[in-house]
């Protein structure tokens, strides 16, 4: 990867990211050397720029930042850094540098589920109620949504807001695992939807 430390003295910014909630965490810099401990230790180091040193974070308080993936911009002069971050990361002790909660959106999970059940599908592990429904094949798939759709219904009609839940989730899971065998993603029904959102469009 090529960087360009030139162009502000030798520093870089490098913005911090969680892999899992896509939240920006916080904002440092990194000169060449800190960069390299970086990729070697897998674990976040900057330079400081009042201590005038290289620094790990985490390295007194134990909240490493460990690295998921480094991306360069279009200008090769800003780093993009994802992490798993061990507890709070600013020295305040919020989860951000900006005082806000690091929480993932809960819509996030849908693409974290089904993800799960793509690697259920390709190794088909003994035992898993995941597995057994794709050996049961479309058929039997397709049934499970509508039976859970049916029985989130009975609950959105005579149930409670809580059972309305627990059913709609069991139809939302069995659909995922549906989307998966035939080779698609929830995503795509989010962007279906999206389209749908435009002025625009009309029914077809």
């Amino acid at each position: 990867m090529k960087i360009d430390f030139d162009k502000m003295g030798g520093l870089v910014p490098a913005i911090i990211q969680d892999d899992k909630t896509k939240n920006v965490l916080m904002l440092g810099y990194m000169n060449q050397e800190a960069y390299d401990k970086t990729v070697e230790t897998g674990k976040v180091t900057f330079y400081s720029r009042t201590k005038q040193r290289l620094w790990t974070k985490g390295e007194e308080s134990g909240n490493f930042l460990n690295v998921v993936s480094i991306k360069n911009d279009c200008d090769q002069d800003t780093l993009l850094i994802r992490v798993n971050p061990v507890g709070p990361v600013c020295h305040t002790g919020t989860d951000t540098c900006w005082g806000e909660e690091n929480r993932m959106n809960p819509l996030l999970f849908l693409t974290e589920l089904q993800d799960f059940i793509e690697k259920r599908h390709r190794e088909m592990p003994e035992g898993s109620y995941t597995t057994s429904l794709f050996k049961d094949g479309l058929n039997r798939m397709a049934q499970k949504v509508g039976e859970e759709a049916l029985e989130a219904v009975i609950e959105a009609v005579n149930g409670t807001d809580e059972r309305l839940i627990y059913e709609g989730s069991d139809m939302i899971y069995h659909l995922i695992v549906l989307l998966t065998a035939k080779g698609l993603r929830i995503e795509d029904m989010a962007q279906e939807l999206m389209v749908r959102h435009n002025p625009g469009w009309k029914k077809h």
